[in-house]
């Protein structure tokens, strides 16, 4: 895939990701994730007592793995570091708009003004490296 092709594969649908972390004593971490892209970056949100959201703070390095789990098979991941804010002006848009990827635009609004308040984190994956396979059929 370009990077064009992956970011419109990042972008498609209700796709859920795989967030990769290290925990203090080197044991992996991974959990599933809503994001949107903004930008170049993938932004999520956490909750700050999470252990992502304490992995995060601790070490900022990640890695998240997107797919396509039906024939002929994709898959994107994307490794790099992130930033985190707490800023709830910030956070507010964001909020919205992965509730509205995921939820619909009916129920985007509440579904966002619930989760952007006070002990949420505001995720952003700023990539480094992307690996993109497309079609692993082979077809």
């Amino acid at each position: 895939m370009t990077d064009e092709q992956a970011r419109a594969f990042l972008a498609e649908g209700t796709r859920t990701g795989k967030l990769a972390t290290s925990r203090a004593d080197g044991r992996p971490h991974v959990a599933p994730i809503w994001f949107v892209l903004d930008g170049e970056d993938l932004v999520f949100m956490t909750g700050a007592n999470t252990v992502k959201g304490r992995t995060l703070r601790r070490d900022p390095r990640a890695a998240l793995s997107v797919d396509l789990e039906q024939p002929p098979y994709a898959f994107v991941t994307v490794e790099g570091s992130v930033e985190i804010s707490e800023d709830l002006e910030e956070m507010l848009p964001l909020s919205i708009a992965i509730a509205r990827r995921y939820v619909g635009d009916a129920e985007a609004e509440a579904f966002g003004r619930r989760n952007a308040v006070a002990g949420e984190l505001l995720v952003r994956l700023r990539p480094d490296r992307i690996i993109a396979v497309d079609d692993l059929m082979g077809d």
